[in-house]
């Protein structure tokens, strides 16, 4: 067992880069793709993901001088945030981890042959978001069926919330055939942004705000341009965190680039996902049914290359920092978490239709609740990773403890579990 676990970790810890042309290649050749198109098509996704990578990277390289102003501000925390991928390293580690992998995606196949759902996750390097609360379960009532159990059932669920967003996610971000599978942002994130937009829409005057970035574009001119707004929110984000004007510019300019790269690099992502789409319609079609469709499940990064949801990143590092202080009890400083912010931005300006200021509405709730649930369950985040191959001195805490629904609700049970005795 240890010896096949190895394998899958090794297999995971080769990058979507590295993995991604193997994959779209083996799915082409699956739905019918000549094979010299299927490997064109899995090379140009490969190449398009490691350059959405570096571009991300770039935005948070960009802004890490800002993040690190918050970081000396902060002091008198008790609690270590980690980052998700020790987190997602840890999840890998459960007894239960090597048998959940192959059984979601055997499942998923066979619930896309029998016409009960349409997504197809290809998104392997994201199932961490169903690990995490399985391996939360696991140590919380050291029964690795249980464990087994959740993992397989947030794997499960998230087809179904994939599905529900397909339709809005292919048409606000262009991504035909694709749909966004990350169980933190399809079913947490864009659930309470969807019901908060339908609150808006009864609140008197807010409800006829609408700055959207592409009007503002058309409006503005040159002002209005991708790159000169990513200037823009890059030198506020340098000045209000009293930046060196040397500084300041280097911000600005790495902001202004990712605005520019992300989705250059997201296109070409897409010129190897549409005909993958397309020909995973035309075998639906053929096997399935002439109303079937296929949806590609993928991560959540392909939102990022909207003008709206960069804005949102810059303008919500500062306002999840001043959230920290609205927490009651804060033990922790959310250094890893305004490095994941970015992530957060697609679902929430999805579900407003591009309007920034409904964006920013449903970041700062988002942002808190996250923090605010973090905070709350603590001791659950420290003890499953107890029982993992990593080790932390002290208590610890992650996003996935405020914006994982699955980690949400096996907590929630287990504290209403002990207060019943």
């Amino acid at each position: 067992m240890e010896v096949v676990l190895k394998f899958f970790q090794g297999f995971i810890n080769m990058g979507a880069s590295t993995l991604l042309p193997f994959v779209i290649a083996i799915l082409g050749i699956f739905f019918g793709m000549k094979i010299g198109r299927a490997i064109k098509a899995g090379l140009l996704v490969g190449i398009g993901f490691q350059g959405l990578v570096l571009a991300v990277n770039l935005l948070i390289t960009s802004v890490t001088p800002a993040m690190q102003y918050y970081k000396d501000l902060g002091s008198g925390y008790d609690t270590l945030e980690i980052g998700f991928a020790a987190l997602g390293a840890a999840s890998w580690t459960t007894p239960f981890a090597v048998l959940v992998i192959p059984a979601i995606i055997i499942a998923n196949l066979i619930l896309v042959r029998l016409k009960v759902t349409k997504v197809l996750n290809v998104d392997i390097w994201n199932f961490m978001h169903f690990l995490v609360p399985g391996a939360l379960a696991y140590a919380l009532t050291k029964n690795a069926v249980i464990g087994f159990i959740v993992a397989f059932a947030c794997g499960m669920a998230v087809l179904f919330f994939g599905q529900w967003i397909a339709k809005p996610w292919q048409e606000f971000f262009g991504l035909e055939g694709t749909t966004c599978t990350c169980l933190c942002f399809v079913a947490w994130a864009y659930p309470i942004c969807y019901l908060l937009n339908k609150i808006i829409d009864k609140i008197p005057g807010l409800n006829k705000v609408d700055v959207d970035m592409t009007k503002i574009g058309e409006k503005l001119g040159i002002f209005g341009d991708p790159a000169v707004i990513g200037i823009f929110a890059g030198v506020f984000l340098g000045v209000i965190t009293k930046q060196s004007p040397a500084d300041i510019v280097t911000m600005a300019m790495g902001v202004a680039a990712a605005m520019v790269l992300i989705p250059r690099m997201v296109s070409i992502m897409m010129e190897g996902l549409s005909p993958l789409g397309q020909a995973a319609s035309e075998y639906a079609h053929r096997k399935v049914g002439v109303d079937a469709d296929i949806y590609i499940g993928m991560d959540i990064a392909l939102g990022l290359g909207d003008p709206a949801c960069i804005t949102c990143t810059a303008i919500m590092i500062p306002v999840t920092v001043l959230l920290v202080f609205l927490v009651p009890g804060m033990r922790f400083f959310p250094l890893s978490l305004l490095a994941e912010v970015c992530y957060m931005t697609p679902m929430v300006v999805l579900s407003s239709k591009g309007n920034l200021v409904r964006s920013l509405i449903g970041m700062t709730l988002m942002m808190y609740l996250t923090l605010f649930f973090a905070n709350m369950f603590i001791p659950e985040a420290t003890q499953m990773m107890s029982v993992t191959n990593v080790h932390f001195a002290g208590t610890v805490t992650a996003s996935h403890f405020g914006w994982n629904p699955g980690n949400l609700i096996v907590s929630f049970i287990h504290r209403i579990m002990m207060m019943i005795g």
